[in-house]
This record gives C-alpha cells, structure tokens and sequence, in this order.
C-alpha cells in the first residue's frame, strides 16, 4: 500500500519525503480545497523536482468549479505542466475534458469531496477515466470491499488519520452562512469548533441543548479525529490501495510524525523487521490531536458523537536541524523559541527520540547565546549525533489543552 502525506508547503513537502511517505499531495494558489495552506508557486517547481526524486505527487484541485472558475483554469492551465504532478485530484467533473485534453498522459484521481461511497458509482467514475477514487469517509470498511470487488482495476484510496467533518465529507455551508467563507472553495472558517455559549430552539424556548464546557470552548458540534494506526492489516485486506494522512495545514512536527509512525506500520505489515514499532507508534498520542476514534470503517456510534475532550499537546515543536556548517556546527530553523534550559529531545526518520547532550547556541556572529528566537539565524553544537532534517523539541512542563 502507498502511504500518502499532505505538504501545505515546500518545506512540509521535503519532510512529509524523508519521514517515509511514498506520495504527497499539494494544493496550486487559487484552486485548492485548502486556501488557507501557503499552497505552491511557480518559483518552487525546480526545487519540487529536486526533493520529490522517484517518489510521487499529486495535485489537488479540488475546490467546486464556478465558472468564472473554470474560465480562470482555462487561462492559467499552462503553469500546470511545469510541475511534476503523477496525478490531479478533483472533485468537480466539468474541468476532467479540460485535464484530459491538456495532460493525457496524466492521471486523474476523485477527490472524497465528490463522495463515492458506492460500486455503481464507482463504476461510472472508472468510465469516466479516473485511475483512482478517493472514497467518501463516511464509507464502512465492508463496502469498501465490495467496491474493490466491483471495480478492481481502480485503485482505491482512504483517509486514515487526522481531522473529520461534522459534515458529510466537506459539504457543510455553516461558515459560508456565518462568516461568507465557503468550505467547499477552501475557506473554512471551522465554525463547528467556534466557542458557543448557547443553543435553543426556537418551538422550545427556554429548553437548551446539552453542552460539555471547558475554558474557551465546548463540544457540541466538535467532531473526533480518525486514527486507524491499529488497522493497517485490514485496510490492506480490504484491498486499499493508499494510505491518506489529512493535514496540510498542519505542523512540520506534525506531518513527520505521523507520517514516520504509519510508515513504520505498513513496513511491519509487510514483514520488515521495525525496531521501537511500538515507540514509533505511541508518539501518535503525542502529537497535538482531538479525541481519537476509527470513524466510519467500522460503526457509524463513535464518530457520531461529539468529542468532550480539547486538544492536547505534551511537547513543543522547537524547530529543525539543517546542513552541517564548514566549522562542525549545525544550521538550525527555530520555529519557536529554543533556551540553553530546554530538556529538548530530537526525533529522526528513524531515530524514535534522543535526549540533547551538551548544546551550544550561536548567533550569525559566531558568538555564544543563552537562547535562540524565531526568524533569525542560530547554529548549535551537541555531542547528541545529528542529521539534517532531525526536528527539535521539548517536553511541556504538563500536557497543555487548548481549544480548537
């Protein structure tokens, strides 16, 4: 099975590669379902090309087409073949001719907005020319057997972490009615999570929804985050073909460790010897995340109920080590502040964690510095062995929730 990892940006791309995805899939400024991600320029495809080497990488677009849309992919199609996409991903059908006709040698993949949830659909869609279906979340893993069992040529492929929609796959018009940002053209403002202090029907007045409260936030309409970490051997059994993270807008942190844990799955499944397997996969629970549950593939209960927990975080992401300098120091790329104080820890592709021995920060002159702030230039020193593309970061002092 393919493990398949979101990349918000060019520097998400390179990490979502060297902690084990096989694919990655990116968003074009203006025409992904993710606006809100920093998206991909045309001044990065050399460098694209370079990271990306033999593995793959797909294109989303999958915003629902208007045609004042359309009318502006047709005139911007060109910048498309500069980029070394296998795939795009779509969800609106009336820009396929249009994809087709340019890029013939190309595939095309359908989005889970379009929610393919059944066989006699899945089997038009194979007509239609996609070589691959990214199936509707809301789809049970017994029918997803049957679907392979309809269309077997086609690859299949499911979300198996990261967020859920109180909606059905992204079909929710809340945060365009309450704030005229459009879920299905990329600008979800994730209402369902805002902080309400009341619901009341307006035949019932004075009868007021039940709502679990914390600081900042409640529940009601806050979904469960899908993890089928736990379920590697039956996806495959059910003849999935890719393995789907959600998250491009996530962390660097983020998409590293997640990416690393299900790798390490999938390669256990396949018979690969995988030390610290169990390591690898606890760091999942580490990472900032929303009440676990397996979603739709098995019973419909566990998701259908919102979550009454907050987010948790038990570490903070500090930053990440670059190239090894001429004098033996190492770049770093301080994402949030780094202190002499610090008990940092870094985690590698394949290294589960490892204690910080001994660090020395400098400054862009060369000289010693107790900390080291976000935006500017440090180098470190540590008897701990480093590599580039290690990421830094510490244990809180207590796990912080914060809302969502």
């Amino acid at each position: 099975m393919e493990l398949l990892a979101p990349a918000g940006n060019i520097e998400k791309l390179k990490y979502a590669y060297q902690y084990g995805a096989d694919a990655a899939y990116i968003g074009i400024k203006n025409f992904s379902l993710r606006a809100k991600a920093d998206n991909f320029g045309r001044d990065e495809v050399e460098y694209i090309k370079e990271i990306k080497g033999d593995k793959k990488l797909y294109c989303a677009l999958n915003i629902f087409f208007h045609n004042k849309d359309i009318r502006q992919l047709e005139a911007e199609i060109d910048q498309f073949a500069d980029y070394p996409f296998d795939a795009f991903i779509i969800s609106d059908i009336g820009i396929l001719k249009l994809l087709k006709k340019r890029f013939p040698d190309r595939e095309v993949h359908l989005s889970t907005q379009a929610n393919c949830v059944n066989g006699e659909a899945a089997k038009i869609y194979r007509d239609l020319g996609f070589s691959r279906l990214i199936l509707g979340r809301e789809t049970p893993l017994k029918d997803i057997c049957e679907i392979k069992k309809s269309v077997p040529e086609v690859e299949l492929e499911t979300f198996v972490h990261g967020a859920m929609c109180m909606s059905y796959s992204g079909r929710c018009f809340l945060s365009k009615m309450m704030t005229d940002r459009s879920a299905n053209q990329g600008s979800c403002a994730h209402s369902c999570r805002w902080s309400y202090k009341v619901l009341e029907e307006r035949e019932r007045p004075g009868e007021y929804y039940p709502i679990e409260e914390g600081d900042n936030y409640t529940t009601v309409m806050s979904s469960k985050d899908l993890c089928m970490i736990d379920y590697i051997q039956e996806l495959k059994d059910a003849g999935i073909d890719s393995l789907k993270i959600e998250g491009r807008m996530k962390s660097i942190y983020y998409a590293a460790v997640i990416t690393r844990a299900y790798r390490k799955m999938i390669d256990s499944k396949n018979g690969i010897v995988v030390p610290d397997l169990e390591g690898f996969r606890e760091e999942i629970f580490k990472v900032s995340h929303r009440e676990f549950s397996t979603g739709f593939y098995f019973d419909k209960e566990d998701i259908e109920e919102s979550t009454t927990k907050m987010y948790e975080r038990q570490f903070t992401f500090l930053g990440s080590i670059g190239e090894q300098q001429e004098n033996g120091q190492w770049a770093i790329d301080v994402k949030n502040q780094i202190r002499l104080t610090d008990e940092i820890e870094f985690i590698g592709p394949d290294l589960l964690y490892v204690k910080c021995e001994n660090l020395q920060l400098f400054d862009v002159n060369g000289e010693v510095v107790e900390k080291a702030d976000h935006g500017k230039q440090y180098t470190i020193t540590t008897s701990t062995p480093l590599h580039e593309g290690y990421i830094i970061r510490k244990k809180a002092d207590k796990a912080i929730p914060y809302a969502p």
